[in-house]
């Protein structure tokens, strides 16, 4: 009998008696953990002071490493070597300061024993709060138990008294008591549209362009394709190598009529020569050859709505995708005619397009393109980080943000967009943004994720509100000025609570003419959701009747 040498497994250590582990996920890219760490490290510090306050010592479960100039788990290979040492049953605590790439911990945290917390700092400097959300999106896909817990620095009652509880509990719950299950519907004409389009799609089914999956390590926006197809939802596999080469056969005209047709209505761009700090003529060259090039590729396979990574692979070969993307999701875009010139694609319509590739994006866009376009409104659509926010006037106003792009019609036209180039930290090859103020008006908000191993729908009312120059100026130079931003205000939902109860780092948002047109909308959206088998909850106050007039 032949005798083998059998693996011998890894014993971690036990866990010391009183203490707490740390760790933390960084990003992929090296410019924005350098950049980042000195505020990563200050929250760590923050953190440490109030456990040990609460009579716990605080280890780190990794070595800063001074080589690199940082002290992030920056793969997912790094973090698996990382969960081999720490304590399987010890408290531990995910630090997050800024975004992170989901799967570089998720693996650890799949198998830890121990009570799990995320943190993150109350700040719009860095990311920490989307951070905190795409990772508890992620483990909440993945079944995996954990609470969550921020705070500016970690001095305030209301985060020592979280921490408190969590230490001495191993748990964390916060007050969600503004989601509710779907009641039943009116039977109404909103009813009968969002039922019927649920079938329309279920039967007559569409398709979603996938250009490499899993951007970012945003392992909550992959949906798989048994959640997707039964919704009439399936995906084409498409390569960014291929858009590439697509954007290679676009001539140097055809880009140069996409600048012409933005000047004309009124775009501003900010362009420079200096290629490496600057936004410049090449660069949006680029991105109007890739804004054609993603309409071709979608006209060949017959795609309802498009997603392209960019973050990865496409950050090192072209300029960035955003300006391309906001282009998309307008109504009113620059015109692009099939290769051999006879047709118009896409024509009079947004093509939609889910930033990020996030999945759930996709699905929400898709069904609220059809649902808007139904009812006569201008279906442009967007989803954003959920970045930060603060007190003004006596109301907590949101700062929505995402990282280059909306459609320009949620800013009031081209005319009050501009172009501004990518920060050079997160896109080393620079290109525009299509970027603004978005507009005062009512939106309704939503989220698609999974959970429970089933699709869930949250959708919510909110308004967009218009907050004094100086005001959107301290927001933006407190956050990232080149992007896009929304000051946004929930109905009938707390800071808090949003934060307890939002299992994404992106939500999105569509405008309605009025309260009682986006009321209406969302009912035709809650609707289709339900028909189509997603288990919906509606978030705050949400009208799901007409209002009776006085007197009637």
């Amino acid at each position: 009998m032949t005798a083998y040498t059998l693996p011998v497994l890894h014993e971690p250590p036990a866990a010391e008696p009183a203490t707490v582990y740390t760790v933390t996920s960084g990003d992929l890219r090296p410019a924005a953990n350098t950049t980042c760490w000195p505020t990563q490290e200050k929250l760590e510090k923050d953190l440490a002071a109030a456990v040990t306050a609460l009579g716990r010592q605080v280890r780190r479960g990794h070595p800063v490493d001074e080589a690199k100039g940082h002290g992030f788990i920056d793969s997912q290979r790094a973090g698996i070597e990382v969960f081999k040492n720490l304590p399987k049953d010890a408290p531990l605590i995910v630090v997050e300061a800024v975004w992170q790439y989901s799967h570089h911990v998720l693996a650890g945290l799949r198998s830890h024993r121990g009570p799990i917390l995320v943190v993150a700092n109350w700040s719009g400097e860095f990311p920490g709060l989307v951070g905190l959300l795409g990772l508890a999106g992620s483990l909440t896909k993945a079944g995996v138990d954990y609470s969550v817990l921020w705070s500016p620095d970690f001095t305030d009652d209301w985060a020592r008294e979280g921490l408190r509880t969590w230490l001495e509990t191993g748990t964390l719950t916060h007050d969600t008591g503004h989601v509710r299950p779907l009641p039943p519907l009116p039977e109404d004409a909103e009813t009968e549209l969002g039922t019927a389009l649920a079938r329309q799609l279920r039967e007559e089914k569409a398709i979603i362009g996938v250009f490499d999956e899993g951007c970012m390590g945003m392992y909550n926006a992959i949906i798989d394709d048994e959640f997707l197809n039964p919704l009439g939802i399936y995906k084409e596999r498409l390569s960014q190598s291929a858009l590439v080469a697509e954007m290679n056969k676009v001539s140097d005209e055809e880009a140069q009529a996409v600048r012409t047709w933005l000047d004309d209505v009124g775009m501003t761009f900010h362009t420079g020569t200096d290629e490496a700090t600057e936004l410049t003529d090449a660069q949006l060259l680029s991105q109007f050859k890739m804004y054609i090039a993603a309409l071709r590729i979608s006209d060949d396979f017959g795609l309802d709505a498009v997603g392209i990574q960019y973050q990865q692979g496409l950050k090192d070969t072209v300029p960035a995708s955003d300006l391309a993307e906001g282009l998309l999701n307008n109504v009113q875009r620059p015109p692009v005619r099939s290769r051999d010139g006879a047709r118009e694609l896409y024509a009079g319509a947004p093509l939609p397009h889910f930033n990020e590739v996030d999945e759930g994006v996709a699905v929400d866009s898709l069904v609220t393109n059809r649902i808007w376009t139904a009812m006569g409104l201008d279906p442009a659509t967007t989803l954003h980080d959920i970045r930060w926010g603060e007190e003004y006037d006596g109301r907590f106003v949101w700062v929505f943000e995402i990282s280059g792009s909306v459609p320009a019609s949620h800013h009031g036209g081209y005319d009050k967009s501009y172009s501004m180039r990518q920060p050079p930290m997160f896109f080393p090859l620079g290109g525009g943004t299509l970027s603004g103020v978005s507009k005062p008006g009512e939106i309704v908000w939503s989220r698609v994720f999974l959970m429970d191993g089933r699709l869930h729908v949250d959708l919510g009312r909110a308004s967009a509100v218009e907050l004094p120059e100086e005001e959107t100026r301290r927001r933006l130079d407190a956050t990232n000025p080149q992007w896009p931003i929304m000051h946004a205000v929930l109905h009938g939902v707390t800071r808090d609570q949003f934060m307890a109860r939002h299992r994404a780092n992106h939500l999105n948002v569509a405008y309605a003419p009025d309260a009682a047109t986006a009321d209406r909308a969302l009912r035709a959206k809650a609707a289709l959701f339900a028909e189509l088998g997603v288990e919906v909850h509606l978030c705050g106050d949400v009208a799901l009747r007409d209002a009776v007039p006085d007197g009637s």
